[in-house]
Order: C-alpha cells, then sequence, then structure tokens
C-alpha cells in the first residue's frame, strides 16, 4: 500500500495571510477543499485547478477548525471567537451562529440523522452539542468531564470521541448516556476514529501517535520517530489509504507516514515550498510557526491528501 501513496505535490493553495489551521475535504467526492486560518477568512479551493472558489469572511479571530455537512449545502467553522458558525456554502452567508462556550472553540462536527446536530469541543473544557432545527440559541446538551481544554472532536454514529489537553480521550455514547474514558497521560492534539470504529488514532504532546482500541482502552500501535517533533502545538493526524496508514505533520516542517499494522515509516515528505512567492514572503518571514505542518487530511475516494502549514499555503498531494 505504500508503493501506492501519492507522494507528489500537485498544487500549493495559496491566499491566507495567516497560519493555516483548519483543514476539510467537502463530502462525497472531496473535489473541493476548505481552509481556515490565523487570518480570520476560510477559503474554498478546487485542489484540481489551484484556483480559489470562494472566500467566506465572518471570523474576527482566528479559525480553528471547519466541518462539512454530507449533503455539502452547508458547514461549520470555530475558532477563537467562542461562537459557533453555521455557513450556507451557495449564498456565502451564515445561517446560525450559536455562542455559549466561554473560551475559544477548538473543534467542531456535524452529527445526527440528516447533519440536524453540531457537537463542539472548546478551550472552557467543554463538549456542546447544538441543535440546528430548533431556534434556540442555547446548547441541547453539554458535557463538563474534561479537566482542560477539548481539543478535537470526532463522531462516530452515536458516539463522540473527545479528545483533550487533560490526557484523555473520552467516548460518549449519547444514546445510552454512558462515558468512557482512556488516559494516554500526555495532552491529546487529535483523535480519529477508524472506519469500523472499533480503534482510534490519537496524537499527543509526546511527539507520538497511538492507535488505541476503544473496547478495552488498550495500546494496539505507538508510532514515533527520532525526527518527528510534536510538543508544542496542535498538530491534527489522520489515517489513510482504507486505514492502513497513520500520518501527521511535524513541526519540523515535514509529514510523517507509518504503517498501521507494523509501526514503521513508510514516508517522509517536506511540505515547505523551494521558493515563496512574493506575496507570502512577509508573513512567512515574520512567522515563528512557519516550519509546522498543523494538519493533514485523507481523501479516499480520490486517493490524494493535503498538507496545511504554518507558512500559510496548503500542499495537494497526488500518485
Amino acid at each position: 500500500m505504500s508503493a501506492q501513496f501519492p507522494t507528489r505535490p500537485i498544487s500549493r493553495l495559496t491566499g491566507h495571510n495567516g497560519q493555516v489551521l483548519a483543514l476539510c475535504y467537502s463530502a462525497g467526492s472531496g473535489q473541493y477543499l476548505l481552509t481556515g486560518s490565523t487570518d480570520r477568512h476560510i477559503r474554498l479551493f478546487n485542489p484540481a485547478t489551484g484556483l480559489e472558489v470562494q472566500k467566506y469572511s465572518a471570523h474576527g479571530y482566528e479559525v480553528h477548525d471547519i466541518s462539512v455537512a454530507q449533503d455539502n449545502d452547508r458547514f461549520i467553522s470555530v475558532g477563537g471567537d467562542k461562537t459557533v458558525f453555521l455557513w450556507d456554502v451557495t449564498t456565502h452567508q451564515t445561517l446560525r451562529r450559536w455562542s455559549g462556550h466561554a473560551g475559544r472553540i477548538n473543534a467542531c462536527a456535524f452529527a445526527g440523522e440528516g447533519d440536524a446536530l453540531v457537537v463542539t469541543g472548546s478551550f472552557d473544557s467543554t463538549v456542546k452539542i447544538w441543535d440546528c432545527k430548533q431556534r434556540s440559541e442555547k446548547p441541547i446538551m453539554s458535557f463538563s468531564e474534561a479537566k482542560d481544554a477539548i481539543s478535537s472532536i470526532a463522531v462516530a454514529g452515536a458516539e463522540i470521541v473527545a479528545g483533550s489537553v487533560d490526557g484523555r480521550v473520552r467516548c460518549y455514547d449519547v444514546r445510552m448516556g454512558v462515558v468512557d474514558q482512556d488516559v494516554l497521560g500526555h495532552p491529546v492534539t487529535s483523535v480519529t476514529p477508524t472506519v469500523n470504529n472499533d480503534s482510534y488514532l490519537a496524537s499527543t504532546l509526546d511527539s507520538t501517535l497511538r492507535l488505541m482500541d476503544k473496547r478495552d482502552g488498550k495500546l494496539l500501535q505507538a508510532f514515533r520517530h527520532e525526527e518527528f517533533k510534536n510538543e508544542k502545538y496542535r498538530l491534527r493526524s489522520t489515517l489513510a489509504a482504507g486505514d492502513s496508514l497513520a500520518m501527521s505533520g511535524s513541526e519540523d516542517g515535514y509529514i510523517y507516514v507509518w504503517d498501521l499494522l507494523t509501526g514503521n515509516l513508510v514516508h517522509k515528505l517536506k511540505h515547505a515550498a523551494p521558493a515563496l512567492t512574493a506575496g507570502s514572503k512577509q508573513f512567512v518571514s515574520m512567522s515563528s510557526k512557519r516550519d509546522v505542518v498543523n494538519s493533514v487530511v485523507w481523501n479516499q475516494l480520490r486517493k490524494e491528501w493535503a498538507s496545511a502549514g504554518g507558512d500559510g499555503t496548503v500542499v495537494v498531494w497526488a500518485t
């Protein structure tokens, strides 16, 4: 599988005047990429052409996460505003705005039938659920088990998987009203359930990715490398190639790819461009985080992926 892994950069998406923190493919065929930045803007790109299609502007602070509904008509974005923005893709306007978190919102995801619900995780240590169909501005549920900031949210069926800076991953079964927690011992920056939802990939600030068994909390595999670095920043890892690979950006400017079964490193790829465009030169030279690869996302249908950097660019990779 690693021999077929896409290692060729086919386009470099530019336009942001700040770090790219949020990265998300559109639903279905994954024809488009949505990006969110410290420059407060969200941009919609066509990765095949490398061209920007649309810009969405409503945030007053940095954008930390984006999630797209399955019908591709709506998406949500969250960040430093402490507000959840529900967008209409076509009109470029916000349909709803929910305020209820006491700190910046780090993560978001659609949930429920017809993506009628929105789940968010915040610096205020809570996970909240919002109903898109109700007129209420308040969340319909709030979970406060975490002892520190919620860094990452994933939804798998009726379950919410939440990673926290307190070093724990909590799995909430909303239907049963049950929460299970796994103690990883280091601040969690990212969680990604497997397709069959029997395990999840977690990133922690000890420069390690872990594959954890959801049923008994056992460590199935650990992914490390002497040069891989994740000690300071929230990096978003992901599963790739039909859950056969684990991949993550690093604070050293590279993307690392491991075999899920063996834990062996199979690829190390550099995100940064050899030459800077004039438009991004000033930003890059001023950014202390320019080498950080903040996020990676995989597109299973197209067999391509993208990496988002502190240099303000997104690189799209294909075979």
